[in-house]
């Protein structure tokens, strides 16, 4: 195995999913999938035994599910940083897994941009903390506030940060999909900026295209916000 890779192991009790995300992992420059279980138990066993930097963890298994072992790891020292990879959505989980140290919580259905993006954070932050015995408050600050920065330089040139939050916004207040026009008057830009906005919440995999037939004429794209 090559010097300095990042060891991942994947919590997750569906195959075709663990195959995802495997695939998903290793396609991340500097990242390797050292191994796999289909439970808790299991992912606890291997964690003690492999010691692997980082685990994959779905909330929702048989046999001791995701809390219960985020809450062992902590319980009981082992090292293993947490990425939690659910379709989970309600407020309680998402608070209990991150109050438990969780790095970050990804929502099933993902994109493979959205894994990448919080595997590159953790690179970051993993290999910054490893070479130094001690950080100062600049240092430390850097990498905890780094991804909300990360996100702001992602976006293309002409979006900004404050109307991507609106329109998500907007978005979640509907409860059917609705098209680029009703969001650029629920928000006040013009439709082609709210075109652009959705497009590339649609390419992220935070939002999901509706085609709407009827009518004479074209199609008419619609959006859904994704686990909204």
């Amino acid at each position: 195995m090559a010097e300095g890779l990042i060891r991942v192991l994947l919590i997750e009790d569906d195959p075709m999913v663990q195959e995802i995300n495997r695939q998903f992992v290793e396609k991340v420059e500097g990242y390797k999938v050292i191994g796999s279980a289909s439970n808790g138990k299991e992912g606890i066993e291997l964690i003690k035994k492999e010691q692997p930097d980082l685990a994959f963890i779905d909330i929702y298994m048989p046999n001791q599910d995701g809390i219960m072992t985020i809450k062992q790891i902590r319980s009981e020292g082992l090292r293993t940083d947490v990425i939690a990879v659910t379709a989970a959505s309600d407020i309680e989980t998402v608070r209990d897994v991150l109050q438990h140290g969780a790095v970050d919580y990804i929502m099933k259905p993902f994109k493979f941009a959205r894994i990448q993006r919080a595997l590159k954070n953790y690179r970051n932050y993993h290999h910054n903390l490893l070479k130094k015995e001690a950080i100062s408050q600049q240092e430390l600050d850097r990498l905890l506030f780094q991804r909300g920065e990360r996100e702001k330089s992602d976006l293309p040139k002409g979006l900004n940060l404050l109307t991507l939050e609106k329109v998500i916004e907007f978005l979640k207040g509907q409860h059917q999909a609705i098209s680029a026009e009703e969001v650029a008057e629920g928000i006040g830009i013009a439709r082609v900026t709210a075109r652009r906005y959705l497009e590339y919440l649609e390419q992220s995999g935070r939002v999901e295209i509706v085609i709407e037939y009827g009518g004479i004429g074209r199609p008419v794209n619609q959006y859904i916000i994704v686990n909204s």
